[in-house]
C-alpha cells in the first residue's frame, strides 16, 4: 500500500474516500457540517456514518469517543473500521484527516498499522468469480497531517506490511507453506537487502551437527527439516540481538496424536518463524543500526513408523539429554537446539517466540502473549515495546520449583511434567536449560497468534509478533 502524507485542504481532497475522526463534545469540520447525512455523525467509538458534501463526494465519520481516550490503539481500531467501510464502498484510494494530538508520531503509527492490517485479506485461493468480480481494495492512504510525521508514517507502513506477511506465511496450507518455502522466503529476503545473509541447513548437516531435538522431531515426516540462519549487519555500537522463531509447519502431535477436532489449525504452528523471518525483513527495510542473528528450526510433526516414540531420549545440541515422554511438546525441542546454536554464533541477548502452550490461552486469552525472561531490563524493554505497539505482553515469573518439574529420570530433562502445573512456566523453564547466562525472555504467542479478533487483525491470522519484535530491535539500534 502506498502511504503518503498531504497537507491540502479537506475539500480538496481527490481520494476515493475521506475519514474524519469525531470526539466526543466536538464538530465536524465548518465545511461538512451542513452535509447530507451529517446528522448521522455520532462520536462515541466505533460509530461510522457516510455523510456526502459537495466536494469531496464521500466522507466517512469515525466515532473516537472521548478525546482523552485517544491514543494509537484507539487510532489502530478506527483505521481498520475505515478501512473495511473503504472495502464495502470498493474505494480504493484514502485520505485521512489526522486529528490533533500530544503525541502525533504515535497517533500516524496507528492509522497507518490499522489501515494496512484492517485492508488484509487473505484470497490467494478462491476462484475469480467474473459475474461478480473481487474489487483490488485499498492501495493508497495519503494522511492529511504536517510532513513531519512522515518517517512515522513509513516506518509504520514497513512494519505493517511485514506483519501482512507474515500473515500470509501463517495462512497458506501446508503443503505450500513446507520448511522448503520458509527457507526460500529467507533467501528471498536476503536478497533483496545487501545487509542480510542466509544460511540454509539441511537434514544431513542439522544431523551432522548433533542437533538432536529437530533431527527427533523432523525424522517422522517425508519433508526435509530445515535449520534457516538469517544474519543483518547493521552495524552500531550495541550488543547482537538474537531471534529465535518455531517454524513448525504442521503439527500433528506426531505419535502423541492431537484430537482431529483442531487439527486444521495446526498449519500455523510455524507463526513464530513468520514472525521472526518476516522481522528481519521489515528492521532490513527500515536500515536500523544493529546486528542480528535470526534462528529459525523448521519441520513437520508427523506421525509414522520412523517418528520419534514416547520414552525416547535425545542428546540436544548443547549435549543434553531429554526423555520425550510427549511427542506432542515438540516446539520446545526444536527450540532448544536454536537457542543453543544462536548464542554460539554470536548473539548477546536472545527472544524466542513460538506457539508453544496451549495453556497460556487459559491464563491470558487473546490480549496477551506471555512472556517469561531470566533478564529483567530484557523483560521490561519487551513488555514497553508492548504497550507502544499494542502487541502486548504479560510477564510470568521463573522459580526453581518449575524448573524441577523439567527434570528427567533417566536423562537429565524430561519435555513433559508429570504434574499439569504451570504449563506455560514449565515448558519456559525447559529452554531456560539452554540459554546459559545470556539475557533471554519466551513469548509465547499461542493465544495471540491467530483469532485475536481485534479490528485489524480479525479471527484469523494476526501476524502477531513482527511489530513488537522489528520495535525491540529498534530499541536496541544506535
Amino acid at each position: 500500500m502506498k502511504v503518503s502524507v498531504s497537507q491540502v485542504e479537506l475539500a480538496a481532497v481527490e481520494a476515493g474516500l475521506l475519514v474524519v475522526g469525531l470526539c466526543e463534545g466536538e464538530e465536524l469540520p465548518a465545511e461538512f457540517a451542513a452535509a447530507p447525512g451529517a446528522a448521522d455523525a455520532k462520536a462515541s467509538f466505533k460509530k461510522l456514518a457516510v455523510i456526502h458534501p459537495a466536494q469531496p463526494t464521500r466522507v466517512l465519520v469515525v466515532g473516537l469517543g472521548k478525546r482523552e481516550d485517544l491514543d494509537p490503539e484507539r487510532a489502530r481500531i478506527a483505521a481498520a473500521l475505515a478501512a473495511k467501510e473503504a472495502g464495502k464502498l470498493k474505494v480504493a484510494s484514502l485520505a485521512w484527516a489526522v486529528p490533533e494530538h500530544a503525541d502525533r508520531d504515535a497517533l500516524v503509527e496507528g492509522i497507518v498499522t490499522g489501515t494496512i492490517l484492517g485492508a488484509y485479506r487473505f484470497d490467494r485461493f478462491k476462484s475469480a468469480d467474473p459475474d461478480d468480480p473481487v474489487p483490488a481494495g485499498v492501495d493508497s492512504l495519503s494522511l492529511l497531517a504536517p510532513e513531519n510525521v512522515a518517517a512515522a508514517a513509513e516506518a509504520a507502513r514497513v512494519c505493517a506490511q511485514a506483519q501482512n506477511r507474515a500473515r500470509d506465511l501463517q495462512s497458506l496450507p501446508s503443503n505450500v507453506a513446507t520448511p522448503t518455502y520458509l527457507a526460500n522466503r529467507a533467501e528471498e529476503i536476503a536478497a533483496a537487502h545487501e545487509a542480510v545473509s542466509v544460511e540454509i541447513l539441511g537434514r544431513n548437516e542439522i544431523a551432522a551437527k548433533e542437533m538432536g531435538g529437530l533431527v527427533a522431531v523432523s525424522q517422522g515426516s517425508a519433508e526435509d527439516p530445515r535449520l534457516i540462519v538469517l544474519r543483518y549487519a547493521g552495524g552500531g555500537s550495541g550488543e547482537t540481538l538474537g531471534l529465535v522463531g518455531k517454524g513448525v509447519t504442521f503439527d500433528t502431535g506426531g505419535i502423541s496424536l492431537k484430537p482431529s477436532a483442531g487439527m486444521p489449525d495446526m498449519k500455523m504452528d510455524m507463526s513464530g518463524a513468520a514472525a521472526v523471518i518476516e522481522t528481519v525483513g521489515a528492521v532490513a527495510e527500515l536500515g536500523l543500526k544493529l546486528d542480528l542473528i535470526a534462528v529459525v528450526p523448521s519441520t513437520e510433526n508427523m506421525p509414522s513408523g520412523t517418528a520419534i516414540k514416547p520414552g525416547d531420549i535425545i542428546t540436544q545440541y548443547n549435549g543434553k539429554t531429554v526423555e520425550v515422554n510427549n511427542t506432542d511438546a515438540e516446539g520446545r525441542l526444536i527450540l532448544a537446539d536454536a537457542l543453543a546454536y544462536a548464542i554460539e554464533q554470536g548473539a548477546d541477548r536472545v527472544v524466542d517466540i513460538a506457539t508453544l502452550t496451549g495453556a497460556v490461552m487459559i491464563a491470558l486469552g487473546s490480549s496477551y502473549a506471555a512472556v517469561i525472561s531470566n533478564d529483567d531490563d530484557l523483560a521490561s524493554e519487551i513488555e514497553g515495546v508492548g504497550r507502544e505497539t499494542g502487541e502486548l505482553v504479560w510477564r510470568l515469573p521463573l522459580h526453581p520449583e518449575y524448573k524441577a518439574l523439567m527434570k528427567g529420570t533417566v536423562g537429565d530433562l524430561t519435555n513433559a511434567a508429570t504434574k499439569r502445573k504451570a504449563g506455560t512456566i514449565s515448558a519456559a523453564s525447559f529452554l531456560e536449560e539452554f540459554v546459559g547466562e545470556t539475557p533471554w525472555a519466551h513469548l509465547d504467542i499461542a493465544g495471540t497468534a491467530w483469532d485475536v479478533g481485534r479490528e485489524y487483525t480479525g479471527n484469523d491470522a494476526s501476524g502477531y509478533g513482527v511489530r513488537l519484535l522489528t520495535g525491540l530491535a529498534r530499541s536496541f539500534s544506535a
